[in-house]
Order: structure tokens, then C-alpha cells, then sequence
């Protein structure tokens, strides 16, 4: 399956959907911007050309990524360890980064990304899902969920290769905090209908409801994590889509009443409803 996208309007009730989603807006130009001024979209000639930029780009992201061994340690990594660490970009002697503060980097991480096609991927989901679970939620606590669910995503991930060859590998990518977005939507709106573009039937559109296209999704990404080699962190996704489940079940607990909708008011036994 590839793009799934929710109808917004018929899980209103069919009205225009309101407010307008300011944060994921937000998110999505904050990712946008800082993917354009770094190294890896190619475009800023203050970090070179050919193998000067593709070291420019290791260093970026040592700096601002988080890496799962300084995160559980409160420490960038010593000149030893990233010696001993696996080369992503051969060629580039990696260098300490005093003064990075790892714990801020659980957060500067999530809007790094490591080409076109990882930032493009997050934030068409993000787009697509996440207007709808910020009006749901409200925009200062979709804020705080985003965040939350990326950093604990992050933490999940260092304590689970704390004892690995991927703990002194950098971790970037809002892929974490989005698939906690598609977790929440999925406990928000499990029978919203989803048009979903089929690879295996060229292409076609067809509408399947949320909890089938979502749940599919999450498989894939649980099958992923034991098959799948080193290179995409298939655990972050699983992690994030578990929080995001298991937070919209602790604070919506009834569906939302459909708009223009006024709740039955019983007059009289012997009355029947009014709506």
C-alpha cells in the first residue's frame, strides 16, 4: 500500500474541518526549513561539495542527532568510542562534539533528516494524518504529545541497543513522533474510510476504513524490526505507534458526537425521543 488518505470531512459529519491545524503546519515548514539549510539536501555551498559535503553531513548529524550511547549516558561519545564506531561515510574521520548536550539532541533529532525522500516520506504522513488528531486533541497538547512521543521513541530505541553496534549510531528522523500521530488517529478514528493507493493492483484508489490500512501498517513495521537490516529504525516506529495508541485511549474515552447533532432528550416515558 502507498499514500493513505483519511476523509477529513466525512469523519466531521461532512462539514468543513476547523480549526485550521497551525501546529502541524508548524512541524511540517520547521522540518522543511531546517532540512534546506543543512547539509544533506545539497543546497547550502557553506558545507561544500562531493566528499567535503558528504563529511560535512556526519559531523551535522553527530552533532545534532541523537545517538542512543551519549542519550543513556548524559555524554557525547570520547574520541575512543567513535574511533570504534561503525563508519557511515567512509573517508570522514568522525570527530568528538564537546559540548553537545544529549539530552537536548533526543529533540534536535527529530527534524533532522538524511535525505529527500526520509523528510518527503515523514511529512506526507504527517500531513495527512496529523490535522486531524490536532483538532482532536487541541494544538498546545498535540504540541506537547509530538514531542513527548519523539523523545520517548528515542529513549525506547537507546535502551533496547544499549549493548549493540547501533548504540553509537546517530538516530534521526521524525519518524518516531509520526507514527505515534498515526497511532493516536487510529484510537481516534478506527472507521474513518481511507483512500489508499495499492501498488500491487497499479495503483488503484480504494477505500478501506483506518483500522485496516493503519493496522496493516503497524505490521509491517513489527515484521520489519526482526527482519529488516541496519539503516531504518523499524523499533521506532513500533514504539511510537504504541504510545500514540495507548495515549489516546487515557484521554478520549467516548467518540466524538457527530457536528449539527443535539444529544436525545427523554420528556416522557411514553414519548419517543427527540433529536
Amino acid at each position: 500500500m502507498a499514500l493513505a488518505v483519511p476523509d477529513h470531512t466525512a469523519a466531521l459529519g461532512g462539514r468543513p474541518a476547523v480549526p485550521v491545524p497551525v501546529v502541524s503546519y508548524a512541524l511540517i515548514a520547521l522540518n522543511t526549513l531546517v532540512f534546506l539549510l543543512g547539509p544533506a539536501a545539497g543546497l547550502n555551498p557553506l558545507y561544500g561539495t562531493g566528499q567535503a559535503r558528504v563529511c560535512s553531513e556526519q559531523r551535522y548529524e553527530q552533532r545534532w542527532g541523537a545517538v542512543p550511547a551519549e542519550v543513556l549516558a548524559g555524554r557525547p561519545l570520547t574520541a575512543e568510542q567513535l574511533a570504534e564506531a561503525p563508519d557511515p561515510a567512509p573517508g570522514c574521520p568522525a570527530a568528538p562534539t564537546p559540548g553537545k548536550h544529549p539530552a537536548l539532541s533526543v529533540l534536535t533529532g527529530l527534524f533532522l533528516h538524511a535525505g529527500w525522500l526520509h523528510l518527503l516520506g515523514n511529512l506526507l504522513f504527517l500531513q495527512v494524518f496529523g490535522p486531524t488528531v490536532e483538532r482532536r486533541l487541541g494544538r498546545a497538547r498535540y504540541a506537547l504529545f509530538y514531542l513527548a512521543a519523539g523523545s520517548l521513541t528515542t529513549y525506547g530505541f537507546a535502551l533496547a541497543e544499549a549493548h549493540s553496534p547501533n548504540s553509537t549510531r546517530v538516530l534521526i528522523g521524525a519518524s518516531g513522533a509520526i507514527a505515534a500521530v498515526l497511532g493516536a488517529y487510529l484510537r481516534l478514528h478506527p472507521r474513518a474510510r481511507v483512500t489508499t493507493l495499492v501498488p500491487l493492483l497499479l495503483f488503484l484508489p480504494l477505500r478501506f476504513p483506518a483500522w485496516l490500512v493503519l493496522g496493516l501498517w503497524f505490521a509491517l513495521q513489527w515484521w520489519s524490526v526482526h527482519s529488516a537490516g541496519p539503516g531504518v529504525a523499524y523499533l521506532v516506529h513500533v514504539i511510537g505507534f504504541s504510545a500514540g495508541f495507548l495515549y489516546a485511549c487515557t484521554v478520549v474515552r467516548h467518540p466524538p458526537r457527530r457536528p449539527g447533532r443535539r444529544p436525545i432528550r427523554w420528556r416522557h416515558p411514553t414519548k419517543e425521543p427527540e433529536l
